[in-house]
Formats: structure tokens, C-alpha cells, sequence
């Protein structure tokens, strides 16, 4: 189990997510992955897909908190996680993406920020325990939201104390590594990190969207990334969400050759949305994501996923497709206007910090 620092007692991360009104608990057991280990096995690791579009087809509504639902409806959160593992993902993201202060305060929740964290920890360890494989229950971690100074009022200091709040919650819940993600920002990545480590000793890995132009909307491009992010001595590092599929791929190989050493994520989009009547749909069918697997794992991208659109059905298709049970589809790679930089061959070579 990771050891919460100065946090409130972990005693009871073998519960589920709530106590039922007849006083049963939902999963009983605390069975904690090991991400390394599963890496080691030297298989291609599946993530899940979007948490936010199951949640709308079972009735969210548009400006209401997920996180929420790990308190009011945690079967439904639960039933999520499990439609997922039952597709075939090793590792699913908790139902926190929005979970610190700064988000919930939005809603008048921050001061339920460990509560609500705890319980979408356990909603996750519930549903991974159920399972007869081991199943990586990674804590979200998104955006706060705010800008650090001086384009923000945001401080360093403050961005750690919201994540540490944040990070106490999910490990005091049972997750097996804290998982942040979305980011834009390189100091926001850096604050989170910080705050993490103060309250927990759970290991970390980060992702950021490249959104604009293949950089994220704070102008950070895959290989800036690299630089910084590998100097962290996280357990990952990647790319999530983003502008679209082709500008996903580069930047986790600007990332992949940047950080060679450091197992790189990609947890794209499913296509790109577009609007039919009133309802969003993603343009990637699951041959789309499949062969984006494909392409993702001849790179050597070892840990695989989807983001905003991708559903059980894409990830069963992707789970074919690593298994051999799929004969991964001839779909033409997409174009990016965010190419690679040049290999090392032909660059000047760059000192690296020794990983341990």
C-alpha cells in the first residue's frame, strides 16, 4: 500500500467506495498492482477509455461534478470501471479528474476534496479487486483550472497544497499510483508532483494534451516535455486527450525519443468530435483506434489507451489487436503538422541524467 504523509488514517482503504444503507460494504479486499511489474512483463499495458462519456449516457448532466457520483452513485461509478476491465484495459483512471480544491470549489464541494478522492479511489479498487487478472488503479489527477503567476494568481505553493490534498484522498482510498493528467503547463506538472510526493509515497506518472499546433495551450511541445519531464523521475510520462490522433502519435514519439529510458503513455482521443443534431459523436471507429495501437506499439510505446469518445467496444478492439485475436486494420497513419525532430544520428547529442 502506498503510505499516506501526514494525511488523515488510511485504515480503511480495504472499503469500498460507501458504506451501504444496510451496513454492507462494497469489495472487501485491497489486492495493490505494481505498475513496474506489469511493465515488466514486457506487454503493451491497455488503459481505459473516457470516463465522462459513460457517465453522460447514464444521465450527467452538462456543468454538474462527476466527481460526485463516487458519493451519490458509486455503482454507476463502479460499473464504469468494470465495463472497461471486462474490455480488456489493465489499468483504469479513478472518477477525480476535477478533485482538487480549485475545481470543486466551483460547486461549493472544496471542503470534501479527501472525501470525494477517497471514494473514487475505492470505487476503482472495488472494481479492479472483482477482477480475476491484477488491475492497475491509477488516481486522476487533472488540471486546477488556474494559472500560476504572473499570468495567474495561482502559486506554486498553492498548487502543491491543492494536489497533496488531493493525492492524500486517492491514496488513503487504495490507488496503486497517482496519475496526472491534461496538463498544459510544465511548472503546474512540477507543482503537482511536488504535492503528491509530500503526502504519499504512491509513484506518479504525468501526461499533458497537445492541443494547439502540437504544443499544448501553454506552447510546451513533446520534446520540451521530455526534457523536463524526465528530470522528475516519474514511473511514465505522455500524452493524453489533445487536438487529434496524428498530433497525439508525435508528440509521444518527440517524448518516446527525448526519454528513451522512461515508459511513455498515449491516451488519445477517439477522432475528432463533431456534432450530429444535438448530440457530440468522435469520428474513430475501433479500427481507427486499433490501428493507431498498432502503429503506437511498433514504436514502442508501452502503455496505451484512449481519452474523450473512446468506449468499451474500442477497447475491446484494442485489446484484440494486442493479444493477436485481431489482425490489426491497413488504415493510412494520420498526417501531423507536428512532425518528430531529427534522430539522434543526425542531432547534436544531448547529456542525460543517469535514471536509477
Amino acid at each position: 500500500m502506498g503510505r499516506i504523509v501526514d494525511g488523515p488514517s488510511a485504515s480503511n482503504r480495504n472499503l469500498g467506495c460507501q458504506e451501504r444503507p444496510n451496513g454492507s460494504d462494497i469489495g472487501q479486499t485491497v489486492s495493490m498492482v505494481s505498475l513496474s511489474e506489469r511493465l515488466a512483463e514486457h506487454i503493451p499495458l491497455l488503459v481505459d477509455g473516457a470516463m465522462g462519456t459513460e457517465l453522460f449516457a447514464r444521465g450527467l448532466t452538462a456543468g454538474d461534478p462527476p466527481e460526485m457520483w463516487n458519493l451519490d452513485s458509486p455503482d454507476d461509478i463502479i460499473d464504469v470501471h468494470k465495463g472497461y476491465i471486462k474490455a480488456g484495459s489493465d489499468i483504469i483512471l479513478t472518477n477525480s479528474f476535477g478533485g482538487t480544491a480549485f475545481r470543486l470549489k466551483l460547486h461549493k464541494l472544496q471542503d470534501r476534496v479527501f472525501e470525494i478522492n477517497k471514494a473514487a479511489a475505492q470505487c476503482g479498487r472495488s472494481a479492479a479487486d472483482s477482477s480475476d487478472r491484477p488491475i492497475v488503479v491509477a488516481g486522476s489527477m487533472g488540471p486546477s483550472g488556474e494559472l500560476l503567476e504572473p499570468m495567474g494568481t495561482m502559486t506554486p505553493q498553492s498548487a502543491a497544497a491543492a494536489f497533496a490534498e488531493q493525492a492524500r484522498g486517492l491514496a488513503a482510498g487504495g490507488a496503486d499510483l497517482l496519475w496526472i493528467e491534461t496538463m498544459s503547463s510544465l511548472e503546474e506538472v512540477e507543482a503537482a508532483v511536488v504535492g503528491a510526493r509530500s503526502a504519499c509515497d504512491l509513484p506518479i506518472a504525468a501526461t499533458m494534451s497537445f492541443d494547439t499546433a502540437g504544443h499544448t495551450m501553454m506552447g510546451v511541445s513533446g520534446h520540451d516535455a521530455a526534457v523536463r519531464l524526465d528530470n522528475l523521475g516519474l514511473a511514465a510520462i505522455g500524452a493524453n486527450c489533445g487536438n487529434n490522433i496524428a498530433d497525439s502519435e508525435a508528440a509521444v514519439l518527440q517524448l518516446k525519443q527525448g526519454a528513451p529510458s522512461t515508459p511513455i503513455i498515449v491516451k488519445a482521443n477517439a477522432g475528432i468530435p463533431e456534432f450530429k443534431g444535438d448530440k457530440l459523436h468522435y469520428t474513430g471507429s475501433p479500427e481507427v483506434m486499433g490501428a493507431h495501437l498498432k502503429r503506437m506499439v511498433d514504436a514502442g510505446i508501452e502503455i496505451i489507451g484512449g481519452c474523450c469518445g473512446t468506449a468499451t467496444h474500442h477497447l475491446a478492439y484494442m485489446r484484440g489487436v494486442i493479444d493477436g485475436a485481431i489482425e490489426p486494420p491497413m488504415i493510412e497513419a494520420p498526417i501531423s503538422h507536428n512532425p518528430p525532430p531529427p534522430t539522434e544520428r543526425s542531432a547534436p547529442a544531448r547529456r542525460r541524467r543517469r535514471r536509477s
